[in-house]
């Protein structure tokens, strides 16, 4: 695991946690907060952009907990963690198994983790290259790149993102089936944000996952796909930072 830190003595300390995409799909956040003086922490997950994973981390509990030692390892609380996809589901079982109180807020952007019955996740895996694109933006032709375009060095990078995915959430599929019934016992409040367009996870499934928090509240972001903060930076923005004032 690697990780950006920035310190600040007055902002609250935010720790971005990337999707199956990699790091460079949280740039922007890690550097809106940064920006703004927050200390920052933005890890790189075990395993994705050709970072070594430990035999041990095999599942998605594994990084929250990695991440909760890291947040007692460097004394920090009333941490903000903000996670995009499966970023987002970390969070949420950061949430779940803080015991400690280092977590004073979360925000889960198009977040996975839950099971919902009636609105199923999209097979990602199951998506060829312009597939994925339709489901994942509101303007798939703008963010679209073809496999034969790009270099051998980024199409291993992607490939080698997606195998670390697929081995620690692809069985079962995206979800962690006790998370929705354990979240009623979170108690930091909970801010999610949907991309309008999202065929991934749908605004209905983001809903759903807000109202399974004991204290979460769903903002929809029009024009905006499974990656809100990419596609419309500045209503991203402008949401998360009003809640966080609020």
């Amino acid at each position: 695991m690697t990780t950006d830190v920035k310190t600040s003595k007055t902002a609250r300390p935010v720790l971005v946690l990337h999707g199956g995409g990699g790091p460079a799909t949280v740039a922007g956040l890690a550097q809106h907060f940064s920006s703004a003086g927050a200390p920052t922490i933005a890890p790189v997950h075990p395993g994705w952009d050709g970072t070594p994973r430990p035999d041990w981390c095999t599942g998605i509990d594994d990084l929250a907990l990695t991440y909760l030692h890291l947040l007692e390892d460097n004394d920090l609380t009333d941490v903000v963690v903000v996670g995009s996809s499966l970023g987002g589901w970390i969070a949420a079982e950061m949430a779940v198994r803080d015991n400690a109180g280092r977590v004073g807020g979360l925000v889960l952007i198009d977040a996975v983790g839950i099971h919902v019955e009636s609105e199923p996740i999209t097979d990602f895996f199951a998506l060829d290259p312009r597939a994925a694109a339709e489901y994942s933006w509101h303007d798939p032709d703008r963010f679209y790149a073809d496999p034969a375009t790009l270099p051998a060095e980024e199409l291993a990078r992607r490939q080698g993102n997606m195998t670390t995915m697929r081995l620690l959430a692809g069985d079962p599929y995206m979800h962690d089936p006790k998370l929705m019934r354990r979240l009623g016992r979170v108690r930091q409040p909970a801010l999610l944000v949907w991309g309008e367009s999202d065929r991934i996870v749908t605004p209905e499934y983001g809903a759903a996952y807000a109202k399974a928090f004991g204290n979460g509240r769903l903002e929809v972001v029009p024009e905006a796909g499974h990656l809100p903060h990419v596609e419309q930076p500045d209503a991203t923005f402008a949401l998360i930072d009003a809640w966080l004032r609020a």
